[in-house]
């Protein structure tokens, strides 16, 4: 890799390590668009995940207390099961289509959510349909670490608080990501160069997540609600940049 790569790596990482740090989540959202410039899939997915964990670690005791699990743990069950699925589609899905498909969704949703300037408060479901969403991001995050959009989405128009949404996020990324994590590891999906490019990008997504976390407290409801919105919509705009590229 060039010198010019290895900075991409470098912004990639503050990047993404920020967004989970203010957001709790976003490190693939924000990354994988920037490293698929530098580097195939096949070690672009795993360092997401990789980076994604340090990010989720570095920050949970300053948002522990807050957690409510009773709203976490449909997600979190029903992710687990999807993480597999995931796993198996990454040989199978298309980068270039996989990019487009959900690039599209993630502009188009978050603008139709951010012009509803009145709160939502949908029950529809209940537990049962926090556990689809939690699947469907399971298989998300186990095919390319996206595991956050669609939980995300949901939480705002559950109309649930910063505190309440924050908790679902971390807690689910944290768990879906290190499962999708160690079942790689497990089947000799990573790589042995990982190892060195996880050293490079440590630093900026540590430093990211600690500035992340800092601008975290400062927000309102309001002002954190607009933060992940307009953040889920900067990502779709990557994806979607990325997908129709020239190759």
């Amino acid at each position: 890799m060039t010198p010019a790569g290895y900075a991409i790596l470098f912004f990639g990482a503050l990047a993404g390590g920020f967004v989970s740090g203010l957001a709790g989540f976003g490190t693939a959202l924000m990354a994988l668009g920037i490293w698929l410039y530098v580097l195939p899939p096949t070690l672009a997915v795993p360092l997401v995940l990789v980076c994604s964990v340090i990010a989720q670690v570095s920050t949970l005791p300053s948002i522990w207390k807050s957690i409510d699990f009773r709203l976490v743990w449909p997600f979190v069950i029903c992710g687990l099961a999807g993480v597999p699925i995931g796993i198996l589609l990454i040989a199978r899905a298309d980068p270039g289509v996989f990019k487009l498909t959900i690039g599209i969704f993630l502009l188009a949703f978050p603008t139709l959510l951010f012009l509803q300037r009145k709160p939502m408060s949908i029950s529809f479901g209940g537990k049962w349909a926090d556990g689809a969403i939690g699947f469907a991001g399971g298989i998300l995050g186990g095919l390319a670490g996206l595991s956050g959009p669609l939980p995300i989405l949901w939480a705002s128009v559950r109309g649930w608080g910063k505190q309440q949404r924050r908790g679902v996020f971390q807690i689910f990324n944290f768990t879906i990501l290190a499962a999708a994590l160690l079942i790689q590891l497990a089947s000799g999906l990573v790589k042995p160069e990982l190892i060195w490019l996880v050293a490079c990008a440590f630093p900026g997504t540590l430093l990211g997540a600690w500035l992340g976390a800092r601008l975290y407290h400062a927000l309102s409801d309001r002002n954190f609600s607009d933060v992940v919105l307009v953040l889920l919509f900067l990502s779709g705009v990557a994806l979607v940049w990325n997908g129709l590229a020239p190759r």
